[in-house]
């Protein structure tokens, strides 16, 4: 590893993306690392039709067409093909702020003279409606993304992954830029797609939720966000963050209520 790095040397990382179809906005993603990490490995599902693999390329990023195996599988195959020493996984919604990439730089420089972590974890900013959402349940949302090669592996339930560390997880400042929120309607599918994920979730492992699940928790989750993590301070976004928040939680109980209670009729 270079034992000088600077803001404006190309760093030991292998950035690893997963995407389907992402052309209209995986540039972004790939914009914020191009020119200052030393590869760019993107896996991308076979039966994409969006011309996401072109982007890609354009980029100068290594491309590879696979089925789709789900998000923990597909991005332990994206890690699998890095070859640098460390390893920075990002979403094809996300973007690397330039304090993240100063940051990034100062730790790999540590790093190079007295080796300790095997991870690092920073903050994730989400964008909502035209503005930063940095208060409530949203931020700063620490995420583990940046791990040396060999000392950290995806795991979790679909489609929640999170990143298992073998090893010492040290905490950096800068912000990764997270792009989510195409539309209401966006919003509104991917949290029925998770209260789906969460119903099931309790199916399997036999978790038994009740009806004081449905009617408590949602109004907590609430007042956590809005209140107690100051969501306020981010306006009348905070308040949609909180009562979107609140509802998703409504939802989630609420189907795993169905699940339940489908069960229940099958068996009488």
């Amino acid at each position: 590893m270079p034992q000088n790095l600077s803001p404006n040397e190309v760093l030991p990382i292998s950035v690893c993306i997963i995407a389907g179809n992402e052309a209209h906005r995986i540039g972004r993603a790939l914009s914020s690392v191009q020119g200052w990490v030393e590869e760019i490995v993107v896996v991308i599902n076979h039966d994409v039709s969006d011309g996401t693999e072109k982007v890609a390329e354009k980029f100068g990023a290594k491309v590879f067409l696979e089925p789709w195996k789900g998000y923990v599988r597909q991005k332990n195959s994206a890690a699998e093909k890095a070859s640098q020493p460390w390893i920075l996984g990002i979403d094809s919604d996300e973007a690397v702020s330039p304090a993240l990439r100063l940051s990034l730089t100062s730790a790999l420089r540590k790093e190079s003279d007295q080796p300790r972590h095997a991870a690092f974890e920073f903050p994730r900013c989400s964008r909502y409606f035209g503005a930063w959402i940095r208060h409530g349940d949203w931020y700063p949302d620490y995420s583990k993304r940046l791990w040396a090669r060999g000392k950290a592996r995806w795991v979790g339930d679909e489609p929640h992954d999170s990143l298992q560390v073998d090893g010492l997880v040290g905490r950096i400042v800068g912000d990764l830029e997270h792009h989510s929120m195409e539309s209401m309607e966006h919003q509104m599918r991917k949290t029925l797609k998770y209260a789906e994920v969460f119903a099931n979730h309790c199916l399997q492992h036999h978790r038994n939720v009740t009806w004081m699940d449905l009617f408590f928790r949602p109004p907590l989750r609430f007042l956590r966000s809005y209140l107690l993590k100051l969501g306020f301070l981010d306006g009348w976004r905070g308040y949609a963050v909180a009562w979107t928040a609140a509802y998703y939680t409504f939802l989630r109980y609420f189907k795993a209520l169905e699940a339940q209670g489908k069960i229940k009729m099958d068996r009488e």
